[in-house]
């Protein structure tokens, strides 16, 4: 008989979604990881709109995954170790509302686990400032434009890749070299 797979989802905002669909798609248990935009207040909003800093949304990652293989706390694991969770709304050198640490949880199981994450990170004592991660309910989430998929994989000699994303990839497989995909 075959195993039915139940796929759940989870939605973060970590800086730029190129970084977070790069980490993401080497994870054991993810399915696919799709950038798009999500908390704000314009319907629709194109990466033009969103780069302006006025929408109020946050470039995401959503995350399809098999909680047979990996649950919603071990993502949120890779999710702290692999950006900067003290900074408000900034990320290295992307700075703006749309570059926010933040959880949108896609129910109210995940809202309590993001927020006993959020409060774990903060007594860990790994970082030297306070958290600054929010955790949201999960509104209307917007698919980002084509040319944003894959995007690391595809354009892996540009600069921003080069130097942004390689790190962060390099250091989510070394951190986590035990939950790869093969």
């Amino acid at each position: 008989m075959e195993k039915h797979t139940q796929i759940e989802h989870s939605t973060l905002g970590a800086g730029c979604f190129w970084c977070i669909e790069a980490v993401f798609q080497n994870l054991k248990g993810v399915m696919n990881v799709h950038s798009g935009y999500t908390g704000g207040h314009v319907s629709a909003p194109s990466y033009k709109d969103i780069c302006t800093g006025t929408t109020g949304h946050a470039e995401v990652a959503q995350i399809s995954y098999d909680p047979n293989e990996i649950s919603f706390e071990e993502i949120l694991e890779v999710f702290f170790a692999t950006h900067d969770p003290t900074t408000l709304n900034r990320q290295g050198n992307d700075i703006g509302d749309q570059y926010r640490s933040e959880i949108f949880a896609h129910n109210a199981c995940q809202l309590e686990i993001a927020k006993a994450a959020v409060q774990a990170a903060e007594e860990s004592g790994s970082w030297a400032s306070p958290i600054v991660t929010k955790v949201s309910m999960l509104g209307e989430y917007f698919p980002a434009e084509d040319y944003h998929k894959n995007y690391f994989k595809l354009n892996p000699d540009q600069g921003y890749c080069q130097f942004v994303i390689r790190p962060k990839v390099d250091k989510f497989k070394k951190l986590f070299a035990d939950k790869l995909k093969g």
